[in-house]
């Protein structure tokens, strides 16, 4: 049987390699640096791969990185996700429109919900998202507070409606309409 390949990298040792890996919150990263050690110390490949929870030709290709990268070769890479449908210019289109909020004669109803927000960017982008989607854009750029009923009601207000932020006027065109639960000047609750 042909001698497997050897760790070339010599910076760390595995006691080294261990007190890294304790300090590491990457559970796979952990995983490859702890089977690292163990080949530096003598650990046989298969065994060491066993205990790490990988096989022999992972532990091999995973060497194979540490060797050309280092440490930060053995950090878990993750895709980038799907791309946006919605450019950033139709994004911030889409957000001025639910700041403004509807015009009941011409958009027919009286509030957003999800699904007229998804019918909107459907007819004005050509753009056919899912009304999940619309809610969790809205969230994330802390406009909504979204009502989880059969209505699936958009509520333009900040994460927390009692939060401290709600008497502050937010960054907007228009900041006199985000001016929520203005105090009455005597310190009362509005």
């Amino acid at each position: 049987m042909p001698a497997g390949l050897k760790v070339t990298r010599l910076d760390h040792t595995a006691l080294e390699l261990r007190s890294r890996a304790a300090k590491r919150r990457d559970a796979g990263q952990v995983r490859r640096l702890l089977a690292l050690a163990m080949i530096l110390e003598g650990v046989s490949r298969g065994s060491a791969a066993a205990q790490n929870g990988m096989d022999r030709q992972t532990l091999r290709d995973w060497v194979i990185r540490y060797n050309a990268l280092g440490i930060a070769g053995l950090l878990s890479r993750h895709g980038g996700g799907r791309k946006a449908v919605l450019s950033e210019a139709q994004m911030a289109e889409l957000l001025a429109l639910v700041i403004k909020g509807p015009d009941p004669e011409r958009d027919r109803v009286v509030r957003w919900r999800c699904v007229d927000l998804r019918d909107e960017v459907e007819r004005r982008f050509d753009v056919r998202v899912h009304e999940n989607t619309i809610g969790a854009c809205l969230r994330s750029n802390k406009l909504a507070n979204i009502v989880w009923d059969t209505r699936r009601t958009v509520r333009v207000l900040p994460s927390h409606f009692q939060s401290e932020t709600t008497n502050a006027v937010l960054p907007v065109e228009n900041p006199e309409v985000w001016v929520l639960n203005d105090p009455d000047p005597e310190g009362r609750p509005a």
